[in-house]
């Protein structure tokens, strides 16, 4: 009787063991791997078309005849990085003092497109501290404690855009940092853990120093 049960005992170990190793971790993604890029709304009326057009013509002062390919720091400079509401329309965003990373991103990917750039939204998780993230989620949070979307644990959600500098090369503009990303940040503090790239050319590759990037998909970065 004691061979049996402790039999029976080393089955039920290795049975919990099996299924703790068939369990699969979620990936860093998997959060948001459903969200997309932020977008902002046009009320179809001259009130938001004058306002892109304030963008656009604002843009080609501040570059006073830069490369084309410039980075945008001015809207950093004019627009402080913090929270907003969506749906946001295009006659409220250039009136606002603070816009967060989607609405400064949907900027940026606009005034490129503007100057004839070829311009892609992208979507990233960064990997910061928990004493970070909590500081945001503490300095941000407009929800009675709940936690903000944006956020899980050290992880954090955030958006960019990507210009193309070749035939299927790109590099990666931050708009709320005003900086171009590294692909290789390593595994330190604001590292780059995942990307997405969206085009209209599904299963489209891009390379991105020395990334493959495969439109439309989450990709982990290591």
């Amino acid at each position: 009787m004691y061979l049996d049960a402790a039999s029976k005992a080393k089955e039920t170990i290795v049975m919990e063991i099996d299924a703790s190793v068939l369990r699969k971790t979620p990936e860093v993604y998997e959060k948001w791997k459903d969200w997309q890029p932020s977008q902002i709304s046009h009320h179809g009326r001259m009130c938001c078309e004058i306002a892109r057009e304030w963008l656009t013509s604002q843009d080609f002062s501040e570059s006073g005849g830069s490369s084309l390919q410039t980075g945008p720091r001015w809207l950093r400079q004019r627009f402080n990085w913090g929270a907003s509401s969506f749906p946001i329309y295009w006659c409220e965003a250039v009136r606002k003092k603070t816009l967060d990373c989607g609405a400064l991103a949907a900027f940026a990917h606009e005034v490129f497109t503007a100057r004839g750039v070829k311009s892609y939204r992208i979507q990233l998780v960064q990997k910061f501290s928990q004493v970070a993230t909590n500081q945001w989620t503490s300095s941000w949070n407009e929800s009675d404690g709940l936690p903000l979307r944006w956020i899980d644990k050290d992880l954090i959600y955030h958006e960019g855009c990507a210009i193309a500098v070749g035939e299927r090369e790109v590099k990666v503009w931050d708009a709320s940092a005003g900086w171009w990303i590294n692909a290789n940040s390593g595994n330190g503090y604001g590292s780059l853990t995942a990307i997405r790239l969206s085009a209209s050319d599904v299963g489209a590759t891009f390379d991105w120093e020395t990334h493959r990037l495969v439109s439309n998909q989450w990709q982990k970065i290591s």
